[in-house]
């Protein structure tokens, strides 16, 4: 059971495949334009992070200093809507390529700028083996009880979301945002700190909408100002076996707008999109519904 969950874990990390590939250690890429998100720290990357690679896909974990990278549209095509985008990874671990700079890419080109969020982890063991076998046992240990959250948190990449979204906001005129139109789509434990920023943040903290693709569908308690949802998950999801749409029917309740897709199959971590199933459909689903709220309004004036 153990092996089973890490590998769904994994698959967040690396394309939707049905093996994904062993991960192996990776030079940091230069991550250029990476902006930290707390300038005082220091450098946008600390000396103890460690990117590996699934495949052609970069990932990385012990991130101790947050940044967001900007992804902007052309000016052409830009619709003036931002998104914050959250890779996934049991927060010990951020598929920072297959959940978030491809993601970012997709998004830049249908007009939307995108941030992709490398926030604060968990720490884990520097060694590859170590941290492998540290980070099935801990995710083991945190899904025994699929009705239950799971027992794996970071409020740090909380913080470090409701940061990211001030930062764009007060960064808006420059990066060609309307500041009203700056939402966040999350993966997986990003999805987890999507859905925690859209219920913690306050007023003008708040994120515009959000995307919540692949995190648990438990209910939650949701607020009279919570943002619009846009719920995303495969039924045949091996990380959070689905029970209901508990998160769902939570908005509902609160008479805030929701929508979902529930794909027959695509299993945990299909980021993009898992080719052979609907799921590929995600992205493009997540654009038309904000189209259809009026996101992807006319630019912002320069």
């Amino acid at each position: 059971m153990k092996r089973i969950i890490f590998a769904a874990m994994l698959a967040c990390a690396a394309p939707a495949l049905a093996q994904p590939p062993a991960p192996t250690a990776a030079t940091a890429p230069k991550e250029s334009g990476a902006i930290p998100l707390y300038p005082a720290d220091g450098p946008a990357r600390a000396d103890g992070e460690n990117w590996v690679r699934f495949g052609p896909h970069y990932a990385v974990r012990n991130v101790t200093r947050a940044t967001i990278t900007p992804f902007l549209p052309d000016p052409k095509k830009a619709t003036g809507a931002a998104v914050v985008v959250a890779p996934g990874g049991a927060f010990m671990l951020l598929a920072m390529e297959h959940e978030g700079w491809n993601v970012a890419r997709w998004l830049a080109d249908q007009g939307i700028a995108a941030f992709v969020l490398k926030y604060r982890l968990n720490q884990t063991p520097a060694d590859m083996a170590q941290a492998s076998a540290y980070m099935g046992k801990r995710m083991a240990d945190s899904l025994r009880d699929p009705a239950a959250p799971p027992t794996i948190s970071e409020p740090r990449a909380t913080q470090d979301a409701l940061a990211a979204l001030k930062m764009i906001r007060s960064g808006a005129a420059g990066w060609g945002v309307d500041p009203q139109r700056v939402g966040m789509i999350g993966f997986s434990a990003g999805a987890m700190t999507t859905m925690n920023a859209a219920l913690e943040g306050q007023g003008s903290d708040l994120p515009a909408f959000i995307g919540y693709i692949y995190g648990p569908m438990l209910a939650r308690a949701v607020p009279a100002d919570a943002p619009p949802l846009f719920a995303a998950i495969a039924n045949d999801d091996s990380l959070f076996p689905n029970p209901g749409y508990g998160i769902v029917e939570s908005w509902r309740k609160a008479a805030r707008p929701v929508e979902l897709h529930a794909y027959e199959r695509g299993d945990h971590g299909f980021g993009a999109g898992k080719p052979g199933t609907t799921t590929m459909g995600v992205l493009p689903q997540f654009r038309d519904w904000m189209a259809m709220r009026g996101l992807l309004g006319k630019p912002v004036a320069p």
